[in-house]
């Protein structure tokens, strides 16, 4: 394969993969909303009795990373005092 197809193959692969992370990142917002708002709604014990459920089905999410990764327009971003890792896509168009 000449390296200009290589390049044109890899462009589109790139472009699908921007496509994605928009999307993820879209449904990732509105999750996020809507378990605000649940969590509004449910009180305390509600709250305590859930928290004590997960923890016996699984150990806590650990994440070790960097508080800023910034690589191929994507960044990763973690908001101090936040539940979690916002990813917010950099898209550009190659």
């Amino acid at each position: 394969m000449p390296p200009h197809h290589l390049m044109y193959a890899v462009r589109e692969e790139v472009e699908v993969l921007k496509e994605q992370i928009k999307e993820l990142y879209e449904r990732n917002s509105v999750l996020e909303r809507e378990n605000a708002v649940l969590k509004s709604l449910a009180n305390t014990q509600q709250l305590t009795q859930l928290s004590s459920q997960l923890s016996c089905l699984s150990p806590p999410l650990q994440l070790h990373q960097p508080p800023f990764i910034k690589n191929s327009g994507h960044s990763l971003v973690h908001h101090e005092g936040s539940q979690g890792v916002s990813y917010q896509p950099n898209i550009t168009s190659a």
